[in-house]
């Protein structure tokens, strides 16, 4: 995606067929086919990890995937560099993702952010996600409770995990963006500001701005027409006087 000011060089964040249940409404080769139209250099295939009942890749077709995949890096080897990735979700707040160590080997990134609809390894997850955080609204006491475990689990996934990129902070659930930006900086983990959905909003950039982190925009594309759309996300990158060279993924024109 091009405007007047910008160009994408990358997508780090779109969505295929593999996302179950029609989630996602294009195949692996369209992503990849109009991110080179766009004269985007890099795309990530990120479909919700498995612990999404919903929406998750099926383990079953994990190397399926991956074959599709480097047969496609080979066939546009000189026009664009495609990679597998995958949007991990959080599923335990004892800091816990839906990767096993042997679907690693299928991945070449892990983003990472929180869902609604995944399938929380005990009681006490579930109650906090589910439930706490939606009384918190209506109660400072839990809602300073529930940002701070919503941060502790990203954080203790982040010091413990090779994570690429934090999808979307702050859009299921409320996190705090500055503790958790200090830690992205300090583990070089990118802070995206998502395209499909409102966070990180412009006082998040702001807040997250007052460190040293990385930060990116991502299409959150779920159809092939949709990959490297990212219009709404730098309008929100102007509107808090982020400076662009902290963008890792656009470029002055």
């Amino acid at each position: 995606m091009e405007n007047n000011k910008y160009k994408l060089t990358a997508d780090y964040h779109t969505h295929t067929i593999y996302s179950k249940n029609n989630h996602g409404k294009g195949t692996i080769r369209q992503n990849v086919e109009q991110a080179i139209r766009l004269g985007i250099k890099e795309i990530y295939i990120t479909d919700h990890g498995p612990g999404h009942p919903l929406y998750g890749i099926s383990r079953k077709k994990l190397p399926q995937i991956r074959t599709e995949i480097d047969k496609l890096k080979e066939e546009y080897k000189d026009k664009i560099n495609i990679v597998l990735g995958v949007e991990a979700n959080i599923v335990d707040y004892n800091g816990k993702y839906d990767i096993r160590d042997e679907d690693l080997k299928y991945f070449d990134k892990i983003n990472l952010g929180y869902h609604s609809g995944v399938w929380f390894k005990n009681i006490k997850s579930f109650f906090i996600y589910h439930i706490l955080n939606r009384i918190a609204k209506y109660n400072k006491k839990i809602k300073d409770y529930c940002i701070k475990v919503n941060t502790d689990a990203v954080i203790k996934i982040i010091k413990e995990k090779n994570i690429n990129l934090i999808t979307h902070p702050g859009d299921k659930v409320k996190v705090d963006i500055l503790r958790l930006a200090r830690v992205c900086e300090e583990y070089d983990v990118i802070m995206e500001i998502n395209n499909h959905h409102t966070h990180l909003n412009v006082q998040e950039i702001k807040e997250a701005m007052k460190t040293g982190v990385k930060f990116s925009v991502g299409s959150d594309a779920h159809k092939p027409e949709d990959v490297g759309v990212v219009d709404r996300a730098i309008q929100r990158i102007e509107e808090a006087n982020l400076d662009i060279d902290r963008v890792i993924n656009l470029e002055h024109r």
